[in-house]
């Protein structure tokens, strides 16, 4: 009887486990586009982590059916970012699905050192403005410190993550962690397993009161003292515009094709 319940459990244990272990270690083939992913004008990046993030950005936009596009420039032509940006999608036509589709473009403008992220179609659910700036703060200190391809690297892979999420959470909670999610489930599995051994073992009688004597037992004395009363006065800080977020907001908006879009602005 004791040896079964130890065989379920077991098995138990391991019904919890193995499909994060799956999940992590799963993968899919990227994309065979041949459409370039990084279209660096500003010359930012040199030849092997262009390639690099090029197989990046399929390997994950693959994965969410979504365009991952990088854009950098020196010259925006006289205009805003964004309407650089937007131009930029009507003109090129991005999109996994179809052209004009699901993409989602990080612009980056040497010249007035802005940095604006977008999300079309499918990127524009997942990753709307308040997601799009989480990711934005992510990645302004590494292009303050002029480390583009850290910080390219970290808009592609946080975009996949984020858009493995559904709309209207926050992202970053513990929940969607997936150590986090592995902990909790050897945790519960061990309580289980635990569980089971401690009941195998027979019920314990001996309890707090097996050996007291309640006749004789009692309260000997008591006693409050009030001593004092202390009150401390604190001077609430300011907050500081030095704290490290990025500076920016802004939001989406639609281009001069009719595509409406997500989006985060923000210097660096």
């Amino acid at each position: 009887m004791v040896r079964g319940r130890l065989y379920l459990t077991t098995l138990l244990f391991f019904v919890l486990i193995i499909p994060f272990i799956l999940s992590a270690s799963n993968t899919v083939s990227a994309a065979s586009d041949t459409e370039p992913k990084v279209y660096d004008y500003a010359k930012l990046l040199n030849t092997e982590e262009i390639e690099k993030l090029e197989a990046l950005a399929n390997k994950y936009g693959a994965k969410r059916e979504t365009d991952l596009i990088i854009l950098t420039t020196n010259d925006t032509e006289g205009k805003d970012v964004v309407e650089y940006m937007q131009d930029f999608y009507d003109d090129k036509a991005p999109g996994y699905d179809k052209p004009h589709g699901n993409t989602a473009i990080l612009t980056i403008d040497m010249e007035h050192r802005d940095v604006y992220l977008a999300g079309f179609y499918k990127a524009k659910v997942y990753l709307d403005d308040s997601r799009l700036d989480l990711i934005r703060d992510k990645i302004t200190p590494d292009l303050s410190s002029g480390n583009y391809y850290d910080a390219f690297s970290t808009f592609i892979k946080t975009s996949y993550k984020y858009m493995g999420i559904r709309p209207g959470v926050d992202p970053d909670n513990p929940f969607f962690n997936l150590w986090f999610q592995l902990i909790v489930s050897v945790g519960v599995g061990g309580a289980i397993v635990g569980f089971m051994l401690y009941t195998s073992g027979g019920r314990v009688t001996v309890n707090e009161g097996t050996y007291r004597d309640f006749k004789n037992s009692r309260v000997l004395d008591q006693r409050d003292d009030y001593i004092r009363t202390t009150v401390t006065k604190r001077r609430k800080p300011s907050q500081s515009s030095g704290s490290g977020r990025s500076s920016g907001g802004g939001g989406g908006g639609m281009t001069g094709g009719g595509h409406s879009h997500s989006g985060s602005r923000g210097k660096f």
